[in-house]
Order: structure tokens, then C-alpha cells, then sequence
């Protein structure tokens, strides 16, 4: 199926830092479109190294899961492992390093699934999906602020966890259906 397209993005006529922190930079883009008009956008600065979210099925026919602390929401989630991908790192070398950082196993069969944007009209930071499987037990030092609980869940058990009421971060989600999809093609 063809869809029309817009032929280029706006042109940035000025792009100036309108706030900034420790983690974020927040920049003030002043755009102007193909039809002339005018607009102000914010948006905040990705680092460009990207990130991954690992879905580990166990040889049992379980997800490994970690329930952490949340910032944002002040309070404990529950998703699948994930972490920035350090320089020099591909996305799966990566997805390797924060599984055995996060749930004491690395993997010797990868999949990426689908590498999804994180709120693109704000942000420019990319997610890549990856599943891990023929996880064998291997520990690594990560830099959580504490020990994140690791929660099995069967497979076959899947759609109950979108019931679950600290199972609500829309990447690990995302990342469930992708499973899905990818599993439904395996047979």
C-alpha cells in the first residue's frame, strides 16, 4: 500500500537550548514548512547511542521480567530488563551486557524484533526490541540503585501480564505483542 508522503521535513531556521539539567537538554527549534507557515517546537536532545529492551525466554518457557523503581511515577513497574547502549556497543552486544547486568544470564541466540521511536514529536531517542533465548547463567555489575526483583512468568501465560497493574510501561508492552508476532511465525 502506497501513502502520499511529504516530500522533506521543515527547515530549521534557529535552534537554540531553552532549558537544560543534569540528564536533559531541552532545545527550542524555530521550524518553517514547505507551505511557509511558521511554528516553534520544543524538543529534547537524544544522546544518539540509543537503547534496548530485552525479552529473555527462559528453556522452561518462561519471560524473565524485573520490577524496578520508576522516577517518573514514583513507583515500582514491571517490564522486561533494558539499558542505554554503551559506545562502541551494538544493539545486541548491548541487550547481552544489561541482561546478565539485570537478570544474572546472557543469551547465545538473539532476534532484534523492531527497533521502535519513544515519543517522536518530543524526543529523538530509538529502542531497540530484541529477544533472547538459550540463556545461560553468567552476572555482571550493573549500576541500579538497588537489586531489581527478577519475576518468571510463564509464556503461555502471556496475556495476564497485561492485566497486571505494574505492567504498564507502553516499550514493554510494545515488546509483548512484538513477541507475539514473532513466535506466531516460528511455528
Amino acid at each position: 500500500m502506497s501513502q502520499k508522503k511529504h516530500p522533506h521535513p521543515p527547515e530549521i531556521i534557529h535552534c537554540e537550548v531553552a532549558a537544560k539539567s543534569r540528564l536533559f537538554t531541552v532545545e527550542a527549534l524555530h521550524l518553517q514548512f514547505s507551505n511557509g507557515e511558521q511554528r516553534q517546537y520544543e524538543r529534547i536532545r537524544g544522546g544518539g547511542r540509543g537503547a534496548v529492551m530485552i525479552v529473555p525466554i527462559t528453556a522452561e518457557n518462561e519471560l524473565l521480567l524485573v520490577r524496578e523503581y520508576c522516577a517518573g511515577t514514583h513507583n515500582y513497574q514491571l517490564g522486561f530488563p533494558k539499558g542505554l547502549i554503551d559506545p562502541g556497543e551494538t544493539p545486541i552486544e548491548a541487550g547481552n551486557r544489561e541482561l546478565k547486568e539485570e537478570v544474572g544470564f546472557g543469551a547465545k541466540h538473539f532476534c532484534d524484533l523492531k527497533t521502535l521511536s519513544l515519543a517522536p514529536s518530543y524526543f529523538n531517542a530509538k529502542m531497540h526490541i530484541i529477544v533472547a533465548k538459550e540463556l545461560y547463567p553468567e552476572q555482571l555489575a550493573g549500576d541500579e540503585p538497588e537489586p531489581l526483583v527478577t519475576v518468571k512468568w510463564p509464556l503461555d501465560q502471556w496475556q495476564s501480564l497485561l492485566t497486571q497493574s505494574d505492567f504498564t510501561e507502553a516499550r514493554s508492552v510494545a515488546a509483548l505483542l512484538l513477541l507475539q508476532q514473532y513466535l506466531a511465525q516460528e511455528v
